[in-house]
């Protein structure tokens, strides 16, 4: 007596389950690329065993030469005259009040640079943070 399977085992594979995946993947990325924003100019930041929490929404970054650039929000860095701070901080200040101010300076930079920010951000009351790079333990 010959019996025969009732039931062929099918061979073919579902794809749905990985297309939904790889598109909730690709979604994700999307997303969290357009939260991050890197800096685009390269400055080596000075050491610290210190962080802060703060989110900033103005960047002043002083590079080794002492050109000076500012952005704000999302947008990208641009470059600036030292004479053209302190306006352009009182502007987005009046835009955003409670907005921090963060402080890019290359580790070379002379402290009389920095101290001309800290004076401006003083005068002003803005909420100034110190950018620095985490402290590297094997020092």
């Amino acid at each position: 007596m010959a019996l025969k399977r009732r039931n062929k085992a099918d061979a073919s594979f579902n794809m749905s389950s990985m297309t939904d995946f790889v598109f909730q993947i690709l979604v994700f990325f999307m997303l969290t690329s357009s939260v991050v924003h890197p800096n685009a100019i390269k400055i080596n930041l000075p050491q610290s065993n210190v962080q802060t929490k703060a989110k900033p929404l103005a960047r002043v970054v002083i590079d080794e030469n002492l050109n000076y650039y500012v952005g704000f929000g999302s947008e990208k860095e641009r470059p600036i005259s030292f004479d053209e701070l302190e306006p352009w901080l009182q502007n987005e200040a009046a835009t955003e009040p409670d907005m921090y101010v963060a402080l890019y300076g290359e580790s070379t930079v002379p402290l009389g640079e920095v101290v001309k920010v800290l004076s401006i951000a003083n005068t002003n009351k803005f909420k100034l943070v110190i950018a620095t790079m985490p402290l590297d333990k094997k020092q």
